[in-house]
């Protein structure tokens, strides 16, 4: 009997290794990473998933890029669990990096209480904040710079107090360096979770997203080059919630029907997950029929999952390819009582990172201005991305520096230097020419570039590293992004 190998493999490897910016990749609660993509919402398309969300306006701004469709695990965290939030810059490996140093900005973590963390789509309102950073002037440090420092980590405390049951959670990033120019750029994801609680609090008011920003407000379009900048820096949206015992979230009355977890778990007998696919134990058998049909099985198992991989990758499928290749030995070999190894566990140990420490969820007075009309009246500059640089990988150097091209839109790998460059000599291990310390210091790609301290230029220079000239501005003219 012959079986076929899995041929999406190499299509989806070949479509993970183009990314730009940034994706919310992995949940930890209380420390324990719940898998790549496990609980979260990811956009569908490998290629794009890292974006920034195209349109303040669009329904990608709740949950992002196919963020209205749920996924089908859900996962349990208690009242003031502490939830950590893993950014990649590429989201099948998180050696690369969070998020490129020059995209400087706020961050925020929004809640929105639900009757179904997989069924409802996100958008609309009922959203509040419960965390929020921006510029710490003390540190002189935006928030996503200490999310670089923290290895791509955001670590919060869900507030106590909260009602139990289904939530969508969401982490948001904001790069600010090109808001000045009509671009700001919003990253957000959302997680799935069961609070088990049995608090009573919601807040006493919430928020539409979309909606909750616009474009030409002093947070979307502040401009972080000025020497010196025009602080405190106003953060976007509404301030953290206020908590209230009544339960109602907006003008919608919710009821904990509820008392434990019924949807999104993961089965008794899945023996492995990948994101959010399971793979289900073979039926016992003890005849060469039933060994058939169990590799059989475990084939259309192991498509499944990897037509099902997030942008996070496919590690899962793999080791459960190798468990169809061990059933397809053993009948060939004609052992026909299995399946091996029944019901062992196939997940890999469970990864120990350094997360930073938790910051406590925000409380408010329940003010909250939205967009004056003035502001609102202003037309919005809404961009439109149809195209990504293409990151350096860790190649050597090429036997011949004059095959290099020296670049023309701030990336460097795959035969593009940064040597003699209008961005900067340095290419960073992100894949990206430079000229301060993060460029030219750790992780700096000598192969494409010069490395090396002594390179230090007007660090205002790199807000056009990355500008993709392909960009698309809706309904008018080209103009340049990142």
């Amino acid at each position: 009997m012959k079986i076929s190998s899995i041929a999406p493999v190499l299509a989806l490897m070949a479509a993970q290794s183009v990314n730009a910016h940034t994706l919310f990749a992995e949940l930890y609660v209380d420390g324990q990473a719940q898998g790549d993509g496990t609980c979260i919402r990811m956009p569908s398309d490998p290629n794009t998933a890292t974006n920034p969300i195209p349109s303040l306006d669009s329904s990608d701004m709740a949950c992002g890029v196919d963020g209205t469709k749920g996924v089908a695990r859900v996962c349990s965290v208690d009242s003031g669990s502490t939830l950590s939030f893993e950014y990649r810059d590429w989201p099948d490996n998180p050696s690369v990096g969070s998020i490129d140093i020059s995209h400087k900005g706020p961050c925020a973590v929004y809640l929105k209480k639900v009757s179904s963390a997989i069924d409802d789509e996100g958008t609309g309102d009922g959203w509040f904040k419960i965390w929020n950073e921006g510029y710490d002037e003390s540190a002189g440090k935006w928030c996503t710079e200490k999310l670089i420092d923290n290895n791509g980590h955001l670590s919060v405390k869900v507030p106590e107090g909260l009602q139990g049951g289904y939530y969508l959670i969401r982490p948001e990033l904001l790069a600010l360096h090109n808001a000045d120019k009509g671009d700001p750029q919003f990253y957000a994801g959302c997680a799935q979770v069961w609070l088990n609680s049995d608090g009573t609090q919601l807040p006493q008011s919430t928020v539409s997203i979309p909606g909750y920003v616009d474009y030409n407000q002093p947070a979307t379009s502040f401009n972080i080059w000025n020497e010196k900048m025009a602080l405190p820096y106003p953060m976007p949206g509404p301030s953290v919630y206020t908590p209230s015992s009544s339960a109602k979230v907006g003008n919608q009355k919710l009821r904990v029907s509820q008392q434990k977890q019924t949807e999104g778990l993961a089965p008794s007998n899945s023996i492995i997950t990948n994101g959010n696919w399971n793979g289900i134990e073979l039926a016992r058998y003890n005849d060469q029929e039933g060994c058939w049909n169990a590799s059989t099985a475990c084939w259309a198992q192991s498509k499944e999952c990897y037509d099902t991989a997030p942008p996070t990758g496919h590690s899962g499928c793999k080791i459960w390819e190798g468990k169809c290749q061990d059933i397809n030995d053993q009948c060939s070999a004609s052992n026909y009582k299995g399946p091996p190894n029944y019901m062992k566990n196939l997940n890999p140990v469970v990864k120990q990172v350094k997360l930073p420490a938790a910051e406590a969820a925000q409380t408010g007075d329940g003010s909250y201005s939205p967009a004056s009309s003035a502001a609102a009246s202003k037309p919005a500059t809404t961009f439109k991305t149809s195209a990504l640089v293409a990151k350096a990988t860790a190649v050597a150097p090429p036997s011949n520096s004059n095959a290099l091209t020296v670049s023309t839109e701030g990336n460097c790998g795959n035969g593009v230097t940064c040597k003699g460059s209008s961005f900067g000599d340095c290419c960073s291990s992100h894949g990206y020419c430079g000229s301060s310390d993060q460029y030219c210091s750790a992780g700096c790609n000598s192969a494409f570039g010069t490395c090396g301290g002594q390179y230090k230029r007007d660090e205002h220079n790199h807000m056009h590293v990355h500008k993709h000239k392909r960009a698309v501005r809706i309904g008018g003219d080209a103009r340049m992004m990142p």
